[in-house]
């Protein structure tokens, strides 16, 4: 999950982003409204989380943006203005959430988990494919009933290939997915995190690689050709 926190206070931006990212949700700061717009229209965020009060196009302003847009991407609207008309003009702008200052950061884990899950709603929350159960709310990995101790980064990862259903999933587009836009487009991050994350799941390998390509699930794994691209370095 990646997420876009627009927030003008640094110290609690920072605070939140950092917070999610132990969580392995990936997350940007914006600052100010202008600054949101401009990432929002070069990235691709799975959620929204607003400040309304913000310099420059407010965070009414934002959403109004995000839901003229048509991507029915799920805003929560994060912010002090904590009475029942601010909440009401909140949800009547287009907000799937609200939460008020001061909060409990894990309390926001879950409202994002929940309204990922909405967003998701073609999907089942918990995914299978070749032996692989992956629940993401609980953050747990099952391989045909063994669980699979994961970190972090390495669930992020897998969630991203698994989301994909058995599609390539370019390293640039798990970058971009999986870490966040301070990641560095050259670093082999993601080679060495989909190499452990492989071992991990262990034998027979699911995890392919596509050569010049990217990464992908194998539905079938433990055949000769699989076996093949499984092993190919990272």
């Amino acid at each position: 999950m990646r997420v876009l926190i627009v927030e003008d206070e640094p110290f609690m931006a920072e605070a939140i982003r950092d917070g999610l990212r132990l969580e392995a949700i990936a997350a940007d700061i914006a600052g100010d409204g202008d600054t949101a717009l401009e990432l929002l229209d070069v990235n691709s965020y799975d959620i929204a989380v607003l400040d309304r009060d913000i310099p420059g196009p407010s965070g009414d302003e934002i959403a109004r943006s995000i839901v003229a847009s048509g991507s029915g991407m799920p805003i929560l609207m994060l912010t002090a203005a904590d009475r029942l008309d601010d909440k009401a003009s909140g949800f009547g702008l287009g907000a799937d959430d609200y939460l008020t200052k001061p909060f409990d950061l894990r309390e926001l884990v879950l409202r994002l988990r929940a309204l990922d899950r909405r967003r998701a709603h073609a999907r089942p929350p918990v995914r299978e494919v070749a032996g692989l159960r992956v629940d993401p709310f609980r953050r747990e990995v099952h391989r045909d009933g063994r669980y699979v101790a994961l970190t972090r980064k390495q669930f992020a990862v897998l969630e991203v290939l698994v989301a994909a259903e058995g599609g390539v999933v370019s390293a640039e587009e798990l970058l971009e997915r999986a870490w966040d836009e301070n990641a560095d487009p050259f670093t082999n991050a993601v080679r060495i995190t989909v190499s452990a994350l492989r071992k991990r799941l262990g034998e027979p390998w699911i995890i392919a690689t596509v050569p010049g390509v990217g990464y992908r699930i194998d539905t079938a794994p433990g055949s000769a050709g699989s076996a093949r691209d499984g092993r190919g370095r990272g």
